[in-house]
């Protein structure tokens, strides 16, 4: 029998705010309200978009020592990301890598202090929490944090709808961390969110999330917004969706992921390896892969979806790789996609084919992002 979906606190008001909704990740999750995709998109890139992102798991990873330089080394025993250099207050992207070198999640570390908060993806959090307890109970606890909501308040106007809450919200930068109240519920605000746009995401105890949205939503720039906009608006940031641009099979150097790995991590460094695949990962640093994601802009309006082959060739005899992620980009106003190509063909401004529905589309080689991002640094 199939498990009945999970809903996140904010379920109630998403019925109320006329939400279309969706299987995602085991829940029910809004998809578009009803001024739809493309509008929830561009207000999100001209205004602000508010987000239920509940679903996604938050870790709590506390150092039996009560240092949190050794949850800090614990840790970098599983992602090759430079945690034991995060300072309070601030957060950092990082993976799980495997001993052969694949991501099995990307995730967000932050360092609250006395602990670290590890933000996960929805689909990978049951087995995200088993890997880090396994790995790390002998010198930490690890807890998943079930009875937290999540929120992401994306856009221009952003800093403003949060700053008529609480106006500490405004000093704080790209990647800032801070505990402040907001309606009246204690909170943990992040300078972050996946669309390339300012913003914040808003954690807080599932009896608060109701207020929070409500009182952001009162803003006057503040709109309710879907996953459908949340995946075209990523895509057009160059922002990779696990599952789709990465997964066991992609390594995080095949993947345009090296800037995650800071030097203190890499071969040289003070301290280099330690984690799964560290080997496989340097040997590409150095060496270089011979697949790699690129962006990829199609001719005309149709878009080229994940999983659509493509061809080096207009004949389509010689296979060049594969399109991971595609949609129709509303602020680029033209179709945007990712995918993996083989190393030769993976110059920007080299023309491709795309096989869609029997026939072969001209696509090119193209810089990420598609839309430059506008965090606050």
């Amino acid at each position: 029998m199939t498990q009945p979906l999970l809903r996140t606190p904010l379920y109630d008001l998403h019925i109320e705010l006329g939400a279309r909704m969706v299987p995602f990740a085991g829940y029910d999750m809004p998809v578009q309200y009803p001024a739809g995709v493309m509008a929830e998109h561009l207000h999100t890139r001209t205004k602000a978009g508010l987000f239920d992102v509940s679903h996604m798991g938050q870790v709590r990873i506390r150092p039996r020592s009560g240092n949190i330089a050794d949850a800090a080394a614990a840790l970098e025993a599983l992602v090759p990301a430079d945690i034991a250099a995060l300072k309070p207050g601030r957060q950092r992207y990082a993976v799980f890598t495997t001993d052969d070198g694949g991501i099995s999640d990307d995730l967000m570390v932050t360092n609250m202090g006395e602990w670290l908060l590890l933000v996960v993806n929805a689909a990978c959090k049951a087995a995200d929490f088993a890997h880090v307890h396994k790995a790390l109970n002998a010198t930490c606890t690890v807890e998943m944090l079930d009875g937290r909501a999540l929120i992401a308040l994306q856009g221009p106007a952003a800093e403003a709808a949060l700053v008529a809450l609480n106006p500490a919200a405004a000093a704080m930068r790209f990647m800032d961390v801070a505990e402040m109240a907001l309606a009246g519920v204690n909170c943990i605000v992040s300078r972050s969110g996946y669309t390339g746009e300012d913003g914040y995401e808003i954690g807080m105890a599932n009896e608060g999330a109701v207020a929070v949205a409500r009182a952001l939503l009162a803003q006057p720039d503040v709109a309710p917004v879907g996953l459908g906009a949340r995946d075209s608006l990523r895509l057009e940031a160059g922002l990779c969706l696990y599952g789709a641009d990465i997964d066991l099979t992609t390594t995080p150097v095949e993947g345009a992921l090296e800037w995650s790995i800071q030097k203190s991590r890499r071969p040289g460094g003070a301290r280099a390896g330690g984690y799964p695949g560290a080997q496989i990962v340097a040997d590409q640093l150095a060496d270089g892969t011979t697949r790699r994601r690129v962006g990829l802009r199609a001719e005309g309006r149709a878009p080229v979806r994940g999983g659509v082959a493509l061809f080096a060739d207009e004949a389509g005899q010689v296979p060049a790789g594969q399109v991971t992620s595609g949609a129709f980009g509303p602020s680029v106003g033209g179709p945007v996609a990712m995918g993996y190509v083989a190393t030769d063909h993976a110059a920007v401004g080299t023309r491709l084919f795309a096989s869609v529905r029997g026939r072969l589309l001209p696509v090119s080689v193209v810089a990420l992002p598609f839309v430059a991002a506008t965090f606050k640094r």
